[in-house]
């Protein structure tokens, strides 16, 4: 019989109900009990979602990140947090966020570094290695998870990360290759399966996503040296990769010694027929049949053309060798389609959340043991629902196919170089050395928040509404004049979410009311949904960018989200090429660059924080994402006079070996993430001559810490010494929106004085 299972669920709820208990937990509203205590309803709740499965997963909740919660099981904690007070919970949030609850600021330390999952949008805490790491394993809290489900009679299968993939996660913060650490951590990980064992489990899950990564020979040596240690347990041990193909390294993972296999089969279905030649007559198959990064349903009839003489050939319904699951973790779509009350129904039933997509995991096993004709009625509607997508006069606009086809290399190409339009620039602006800037939003305030509410729910008028974000503007260029900042921002107070809010004025897109899906900790994304073409009915941004400009006389930035990361941060239409979808948006983005610099707008800033999450795992795949990728940046850029001055941001992004293709997208200033990584991402600039000019954050802003001015001078004087100080600006990490007021102006204030201790000293 074939088996179903799942690799992971999204922790954050239907409603954000962990988001909503960890904010009330780090204010010091609640107590830790309390985060408990939500924490175990939660869990209960998605286990209750689940209960179709034939194994649910347990170990996939997390308060922060599941990285961050190996490194614990591990006891792998960085010593800055060692000997503070409070227990095991308080000092993970010190490394996840810098602080825990209550905590006076002599136990604030510096948060983990953060960075992409794989190519996600999720966050992850990077495991930090020296040669004198060692390992403490406590399974304790994993062991209380699988026992809290088994006491309400669940067959569960526990999820941890595999020891290939953590230490070939982490980073070495002295030099020293992680690859020394092995035999250490196999130790620890030996310590941790020994712990299960008096658990009851049938089978553990241990997530190794490096394999779809292009690992040296020293890196697959570990693989097999790792396995060859851990097997002999009382329960079964599956290997889960996803994201990608295994490629060279399918032998290999075919080969170790496990018990099981799970492949991803949405990005690896090539791949099947040779993991079944390789993997023996012995161990089990599990394959990723329905999609866990997008929200489109599953073609259920063409998935069982193609499984169903592959589970004969498996052993039929008299071997349970083949098993089912999403692609990957659920955690990367939203919970429920049926708390949807407002999406059109047509496009309802094209899609499939989290429940619906483990619904759709029910249908095909019961097809594949029972037959089809036992889901028959299910199966026709989804056929129907299928064709009604493809013909749709929804999906498909003549018109933007047009646009696209007058596209020509010089739309992609500034009028001049940048030395000269450097120089016009500065004749224009006057800005001084060392200029400041923010990098878009700041605070989204309740008060924010509950005018985009009412205007929605239709309790605001659109007058009114006007006017309350106005006011917010008001306010914000009043705050940045009194800090002295050189170039300012609007503060982005009409906006929900810098992709979502674009998404809501395009044509081609539609949003959800409760599409959640987790960045990082506490914080949530709604990415809005590309079901067709894509075009721009009016401006989007210009009147807020004009209304803001009228106030100040200093040099406003009109604030844009890339084609790039409108298109990585969004759930993509899977009926063309993403390449011809990002073209399509970039246009749209073209349109309102020319419309801000045609209404006075001297400086628009492009932000694509998703160019480096979007690039394959595999670098050999790297030069034509690249190429589409960069072209459809510049496309969107490039249409403006010499004068018009364009910033582009990434963040939280290795972006180091990709610098050449970033210097390709000739912004004249581009932003970057440096604080929480020490400003160690500028290594790249010791080799490489970065032509244009360059803002390396000094404030972390997703840490509650200040940080103090002599924090910001060090910051600033690291970054001096691989770039030339008239080519530096001064700005945090990221936008501030997630921050309050009351942390913003301390921060900045700060800022601003390392500057001016800068300009003495210079």
């Amino acid at each position: 019989m074939v088996t179903t299972h799942n690799l992971g669920f999204p922790r954050i709820g239907g409603k954000r109900e962990l988001k909503q208990a960890l904010e009330k937990y780090w204010k010091g509203q609640t107590s830790q009990s309390t985060l408990l205590d939500s924490a175990a309803k939660l869990r209960r709740a998605h286990w209750q979602q689940q209960a179709s499965l034939d194994y649910l997963p347990v170990g996939d909740f997390s308060f922060y990140d599941q990285v961050l919660d190996t490194s614990f099981l591990l006891g792998h904690v960085p010593p800055r947090v060692a000997g503070l007070p409070g227990n095991a919970l308080d000092n993970y949030f010190r490394v996840a966020r810098g602080r825990s609850a209550h905590d006076q600021p002599k136990n604030c330390v510096s948060a983990g570094e953060m960075t992409k999952w794989f190519d996600t949008n999720y966050h992850y805490i990077v495991p930090e290695f020296d040669r004198d790491t060692c390992f403490s394993p406590d399974a304790a809290a994993l062991v209380d998870q699988i026992r809290e489900s088994k006491a309400l009679g669940l067959t569960v299968k526990p999820v941890i990360i595999g020891p290939l993939t953590y230490l070939w996660l982490g980073k070495s913060k002295d030099g020293s290759h992680k690859i020394e650490l092995l035999d250490d951590l196999i130790t620890a990980y030996e310590i941790l399966l020994d712990s299960l064992q008096s658990c009851g489990i049938e089978w553990l899950q241990m997530d190794e996503p490096a394999l779809v990564t292009e690992l040296d020979e020293q890196w697959q040596e570990a693989a097999n040296i790792i396995y060859q240690r851990l097997q002999g347990r009382s329960f079964k041990i599956m290997i889960a990769t996803y994201f990608g193909q295994l490629k060279e390294n399918l032998s290999l993972a075919c080969g170790l010694a496990v018990d099981g296999l799970h492949l991803d089969a949405i990005n690896a279905k090539d791949e099947v027929e040779a993991v079944v030649a390789h993997l023996g007559e012995t161990k089990v198959l599990s394959l990723g049949v329905i999609n866990g990064r997008n929200i489109w349903i599953t073609d259920l009839n063409q998935t069982l053309d193609w499984l169903e003489p592959l589970h004969q050939r498996l052993g039929g319904v008299s071997s349970q060798r083949l098993w089912l699951a999403p692609s990957c973790s659920l955690l990367h779509v939203p919970v429920d389609l049926a708390s949807e009350q407002k999406l059109d129904p047509e496009l309802n039933s094209w899609l499939a959340f989290a429940v619906q997509k483990l619904q759709e995991l029910e249908l095909l096993s019961k097809a594949l043991n029972d037959g089809r004709s036992c889901v028959a009625v299910a199966l026709a509607q989804n056929s129907a629902a299928l064709q009604t997508r493809r013909n749709s006069s929804r999906v498909h606009d003549p018109q933007v196919k047009q646009a696209l086809s007058t596209l020509n290399d010089e739309m992609a190409k500034r009028n001049s170089s940048y030395a000269v339009r450097e120089e016009v620039q500065q004749e224009k602006l006057r800005l001084p050395r060392y200029p400041t800037t923010t990098i878009g939003s700041f605070p989204q305030t309740p008060e924010i928040r509950k005018s985009r509410r009412d205007f929605r729910a239709g309790k605001l008028s659109k007058q009114q509404y006007r006017e309350d974000m106005k006011r917010e503007i008001t306010l914000c260029i009043s705050e940045q004049e009194a800090l002295g900042l050189d170039v300012l921002v609007h503060g982005e107070p009409e906006r929900n979410d810098m992709v979502e809010y674009f998404g809501e004025q395009l044509k081609g897109y539609t949003s959800s009311q409760f599409g959640w899906v987790q960045s990082y900790g506490s914080r949530c994304v709604k990415p809005p949904i590309i079901f067709g073409d894509i075009s721009r009915p009016k401006p989007m941004t210009v009147e807020w960018a004009c209304y803001a400009q009228s106030l100040t006389k200093k040099p406003m930035k009109g604030m844009l989200t890339g084609p790039v990361t409108i298109l990585n941060w969004s759930f993509v239409r899977d009926d063309q090429p993403r390449s011809d979808t990002c073209l399509q948006i970039a246009l749209a983005i073209r349109e309102e660059v020319l419309d801000l610099e045609a209404a006075g707008i001297d400086i628009i800033q492009i932000d694509e924080a998703a160019l480096r999450e979007g690039l394959p795992l595999r670098k050999s795949q790297w030069a034509k994402y690249l190429d589409w990728a960069i072209g459809a940046f510049c496309v969107a850029a490039n249409g403006v006079k010499d004068e018009t001055q364009i910033h582009t941001h990434m963040c939280y992004s290795e972006f180091n070996d990709i610098i050449e293709s970033i210097a390709k997208m000739d912004a004249d200033v581009i932003t970057i993430e440096t604080s929480r990584s020490d400003m160690t991402l500028l290594d790249v600039f010791d080799d490489f001559h970065y032509p244009n000019q360059i803002g390396p954050g000094v404030y972390d802003i997703h840490s509650p810490n200040t940080p103090t001015v002599e924090q910001i001078v060090q910051l600033i004087q690291k970054a001096q010494q691989r770039i030339p100080a008239e080519r530096l600006w001064i700005n945090p990490d990221c936008g501030l929106k997630t921050r309050s007021w009351e942390e913003v102006l301390p921060a900045l204030q700060n800022m601003m004085a390392a500057r001016e201790q800068l300009l003495i000293n210079s």
